[in-house]
Formats: C-alpha cells, structure tokens, sequence
C-alpha cells in the first residue's frame, strides 16, 4: 500500500509447504464499531475513494468476473504506489494484501494515523525481511484464503522498472494449489503515467482496471511442490495478465532488471 511496501509479493522461494492452518469461521457483521478494520475500509472508500476516483477518473472493466464470496486470488501487474490505493476501491468485497509491519508500528500522531489508514484498507502487516518473509508472506496470503476473502498479489514482486511486465514469482502459483482458491487476473492501465517513478504526488488523469474471467488450477491439485507444475501455473496466470494489460512481457525477475 505504501511506496516500496510491494504489499502483496510473495516470494518463490518457499522450498517447504507449511502446516495447514486452521480455518476460522466467517462471520457476518450485523454493527460496525468505528474502530474496526471493516468500518475504516468503507469510510476510506467513501471518502478517499470518492477524491481517488475523480481525480484519476478510473474506469472498471469486468469487475464481474470476481466471485462474490469464497476465497479469491487477485493477481496482477504492478507499475506504482498507487496501484494498492486504487484496487481496493474498484472492489465491493475487502481485499487483503501484505504490507511492511513498519507501517503500522509507527510512534506518535503520525504513526497512529497510518496505522489506521493502512489496516483499514486491508493490509496485513508482515516482517518480510527476515530469512522467513517468504514463509510469512505464504502463511499469510494462506490464512487470508482459507478465512474465504480475497488476497490481492502481485506476481511480479516489485514494481515494474520500466513499465514492461515481468516474469512471475511461483507463490501464486503455490497459493492457489494449495487452498483452491481460484485466480482472477486484473491489469492496471495508466497509474505510470500518473506517478512515473512510484514517488511523489500523482497527477490526474484517466486510469483503467481491467479484471479477467476467475482461473482455476483443480487438475493439478496435490502437486503444489512440483516447481515445472508451479512455474506452468504462474505463467498462465502472467500471460492473462499481459493479455489484460497489453503490456510487453520480458522472461526474466524485475528484481534482477531493477539490480542489472
């Protein structure tokens, strides 16, 4: 959600699968206490999202194609910082993804405030730093599906250096094998143009955000430590994303681009 967080990035390099962990019940709110994370997640979209939505005139294309309750994974491409601000929005249901911890762990007004944006708009705060961010981020994105609610993921992994779309990273593919949870594709078109760089304060202009059919992954269940399985799945997954887009696809991490 924040410049540089990558909110929801998961590694590939997660050579074990972790534990199941236990699936909590899925309960429905009758009242909204106003220091809940779903109270601060629809009082941001009424009144961030109503700024964010004239300022960047967002068209949504497809947004059908999202299942209305279960697990669901979102994934796409990522150009800017304002591309976690602006997903949440386009979707009715609340959508999670992974966030630096530091972001809600701030001192003082300041801290307090991001804290309660950033919760608020769904992100799940994770150490992905450490030698076990990888594993973290997976149990995360793990427990988020089996909860039945949606994960927002970007396979890339970082923003893109240049616009162009780059491999994905196999977590995705992991995620989806091991809870079931389908795949629904989305493309952000125009945020680059709005905020080159990912820093500073974006400009108005017109964004669109195009979401594909739900993909499902059910033949290859049980093979989610088969790494040809999980490298066939995430580039299934990566071409729909640059049908989407229309962005050109180059074979190899943006991470290695950004560090060439």
């Amino acid at each position: 959600m924040c410049a540089g967080t990558e909110p929801a990035s998961i590694v590939h390099t997660c050579t074990a699968t972790p534990a199941l962990l236990p699936a909590r019940a899925v309960r429905t709110r009758l009242s909204m206490p106003e220091g809940s994370p779903l109270f601060r997640t629809r009082l941001l979209k009424a009144t961030v999202g109503s700024v964010m939505r004239m300022m960047f005139r967002i068209r949504v294309e497809g947004a059908e194609h999202i299942p209305g309750s279960g697990p669901v994974i979102l994934a796409g491409n990522h150009l800017t910082f304002i591309d976690s601000m602006i997903l949440p929005l386009v979707c009715d249901r609340t959508v999670h993804f992974i966030g630096k911890d530091e972001y809600v762990t701030g001192k003082g007004l300041k801290g307090r405030l991001m804290a309660w944006f950033f919760t608020g708009a769904g992100m799940i705060p994770v150490d992905r730093d450490g030698a076990n961010g990888g594993v973290a981020a997976l149990m995360t994105g793990r427990r988020v599906l089996e909860e039945g609610r949606i994960f927002g993921i970007y396979p890339e992994g970082t923003r893109s250096p240049d616009g162009r779309l780059y491999r994905g990273r196999t977590g995705i593919a992991r995620l989806t094998l091991m809870t079931g949870a389908p795949v629904v594709p989305f493309a952000m078109v125009g945020t680059d143009k709005l905020q080159p760089g990912g820093a500073g304060m974006p400009r108005p202009g017109r964004v669109t955000v195009r979401f594909g059919e739900p993909m499902e992954f059910s033949r290859y269940e049980g093979m989610d430590r088969d790494r040809y399985v999980l490298r066939a799945v995430t580039d299934s997954v990566m071409a729909e994303v640059m049908r989407l887009s229309g962005q050109e696809y180059v074979d190899m991490y943006a991470t290695k681009a950004k560090a060439a």
